[in-house]
């Protein structure tokens, strides 16, 4: 079933926003991406524990399609995909930086457990 494609009328600025991350996985996509440049999707993956390969993908989709994400794909057996940040992508992550600042404020105010990430 397709998607409506995400063009308002938006009520602010930040529904518009959030029109765009919406998604339990699109921050940590961006987060993952910003870390560590071009990952591959088998990268991805296990840099986002829990994520499924189908949400990953619908993810992923999604954010090429709003120019957050660029997907390159090299001609070799067996085929290589790469993805990497858009300059779109990278202002995004600078605007969502004092959220994270704000969350990581929460976590050590409500004493909440931080999950453990591995850095590869």
């Amino acid at each position: 079933m397709a998607r409506a494609p995400r063009c308002g009328p938006y009520i602010c600025g930040i529904d518009a926003a959030l029109d765009v991350v919406s998604g339990k996985w699109k921050g940590l996509i961006l987060w993952e991406l910003e870390a560590h440049g071009v990952r591959r999707f088998a990268q991805l993956r296990r840099g986002l524990p829990g994520v499924s390969e189908k949400m990953l993908t619908q993810h992923l989709r999604e954010m090429e399609e709003d120019g957050l994400v660029h997907r390159e794909v090299y001609a070799e057996v067996p085929p290589r995909v790469e993805y990497s940040l858009t300059e779109q992508g990278h202002t995004l992550n600078k605007a969502l930086e004092p959220l994270g600042v704000w969350g990581v404020e929460r976590i050590r105010r409500e004493g909440s457990e931080a999950a453990e990430v591995s850095q590869t």
